[in-house]
């Protein structure tokens, strides 16, 4: 399997808006509505694929730069706080793929393109409830650390916002 990114295309929204539905709680609902909204304003809408499925998208990710009109409470706490950062706004490996270095090849692709666009940090978020510490642990491994923490969507979800200086995508660790 030999496994690559490629920009979002239209005709990938259908099963990608599958794949983000599926990956609920650690990402939130769409309608494809949302979902067009949301790529079309992203910096970069991404997905990776195996070259001899190339209109399979095996994951995906979308990120934002400072200044959107964009309705996120993560989002936004980036935004106050400053800084030239890509926000990821969501990464997602569809769940039969999971395990097998699909979020390592998003993120490099992720640190390319902070780095290209001259920006000096990585942001996210990853739930600490409903507790997600597979997500916390890949995050620790590549580097980013805990800026603080916010209760989101009404008090129902508690995040980690998180921070990674951005580097070459070559020098990412190994995934473990």
């Amino acid at each position: 399997m030999t496994l690559t990114t490629r920009d979002i295309d239209p005709t990938d929204l259908t099963p990608l808006l599958a794949m983000n539905n599926g990956a609920i709680p650690a990402v939130n609902l769409l309608d494809e509505a949302e979902l067009l909204d949301l790529v079309s304003m992203a910096h970069s809408a991404v997905i990776v694929v195996d070259d001899a499925s190339p209109r399979k998208p095996l994951g995906l990710v979308i990120t934002l730069t400072a200044g959107n009109d964009y309705d996120s409470e993560n989002y936004r706490w980036f935004e106050e706080r400053g800084g030239d950062f890509l926000y990821v706004d969501r990464i997602v490996v569809h769940q039969a793929m999971r395990g097998r270095g699909l979020g390592q090849i998003l993120y490099e692709r992720v640190f390319a393109e902070a780095e290209l666009a001259g920006l000096t940090e990585v942001t996210c978020e990853v739930n600490l409830d409903p507790p997600n510490p597979g997500s916390l642990a890949f995050h620790d491994r590549l580097g980013f650390v805990q800026l603080g923490e916010q209760v989101t969507k009404g008090g129902s979800v508690k995040v980690a916002l998180l921070s990674a200086p951005v580097f070459p995508a070559s020098s990412l660790p190994e995934p473990a």
